[in-house]
């Protein structure tokens, strides 16, 4: 008999080892790249991971100049009777007020913030000067000491400002910068994937250890070049979520192959741009963890609101008022 409890008792100590090697694997598999991130970051990125696979966020890219910055919003609405989960702002023209109020108005009615940035290679601007733009020394921009390195620095900091307020305002942001960079078309892809790399590092050493900003989940967002992609990777230590994006239709499950090639295990999968939404079965089998439509005709031309509706209204997909409190 105390041969048989010594043997239960080293059994459970297993059985509570194991567990606790599960659960500490668990913790380790979602984990963000900034470890001084904030408990509200935190909180959401691991409501993210857990997510992924099991359901998928809507997301709607938001427009300013159709008479009100809730076009895309109440078209979604009045289509479906249901908002999107997750809005998408874009930091161009140096719109920081006006981004920074919509990003906190959409926070604190419940939902999810992501921002990206059409900028052209000085900080300012928008898409045409992200598209026109080059950088002439890639050498001398990412050479520390030198005056276009300090210039890069200065046009990065114009949103770490921003950002900075939002933190302090308590909002996690999904920052998606240099969107797209594996395309060629924009400024920061233009370089090669080598000075990419570069360039994503420095933005983050920058926004994380200089600005503390431990408020942002950082979303790496491929194209859809349909090229090996995997060289264009800055690291696990420098990047939170990996997308990419398509407007040719469906839930693009080649792309979604090609992404996961490129990711760590722990790290979600997401469709950050898109002009025909999926259906929910799509999306069930192509489980990325959100799809963003983008702005204006988009959003309206590809997406009738009998579409919307069923999209919205499916029990796969996840709105506004399903998001839990992050606050």
């Amino acid at each position: 008999m105390a041969y048989f409890k010594k043997s239960v008792s080293t059994i459970l100590c297993v059985l509570l080892l194991c567990l606790a090697f599960t659960s500490c694997s668990q913790e380790a598999e979602c984990s963000l790249a900034n470890q001084n991130a904030d408990a509200t970051t935190i909180k959401v990125y691991e409501y993210l991971c857990d997510t992924e696979g099991s359901g998928c966020l809507t997301a709607q890219q938001e427009s300013t100049w159709m008479g009100s910055s809730e076009y895309e919003m109440e078209y979604i609405f009045s289509a479906s009777g249901k908002y999107p989960a997750m809005r998408g702002l874009d930091y161009m023209n140096d719109d920081f007020d006006g981004v920074n109020e919509r990003a906190l108005a959409w926070w604190n009615k419940g939902g999810l913030v992501t921002i990206c940035w059409h900028t052209g290679a000085d900080f300012s601007g928008a898409w045409e000067d992200a598209m026109n733009d080059e950088i002439p020394d890639w050498n001398k921009a990412l050479t520390e000491g030198t005056p276009e390195y300090q210039a890069l620095l200065d046009g990065m900091d114009k949103a770490a400002k921003a950002l900075k307020e939002l933190q302090e305002h308590g909002v996690t942001v999904l920052w998606r910068p240099f969107h797209e960079f594996d395309g060629g078309w924009f400024w920061w892809g233009k370089g090669g994937n080598k000075n990419f790399k570069k360039l994503w590092r420095l933005m983050y050493t920058r926004y994380t250890d200089y600005w503390q900003l431990n408020n942002l989940i950082w979303v790496l967002g491929f194209s859809h070049n349909g090229e090996d992609i995997r060289p264009w990777y800055p690291g696990d230590k420098y990047c939170d979520i990996v997308g990419a994006d398509s407007y040719d239709g469906g839930a693009q499950p080649e792309l979604y192959q090609a992404v996961q090639k490129v990711r760590a295990k722990n790290k979600p999968l997401v469709f950050h741009e898109c002009g025909a939404n999926p259906t929910a079965e799509a999306l069930q089998q192509t489980p990325w963890l959100w799809f963003m439509t983008w702005h204006t005709e988009y959003l309206t031309e590809n997406n009738t609101p009998e579409a919307i509706k069923q999209l919205y209204n499916s029990d796969y997909m996840i709105t506004l008022e399903e998001l839990p409190d992050f606050h």
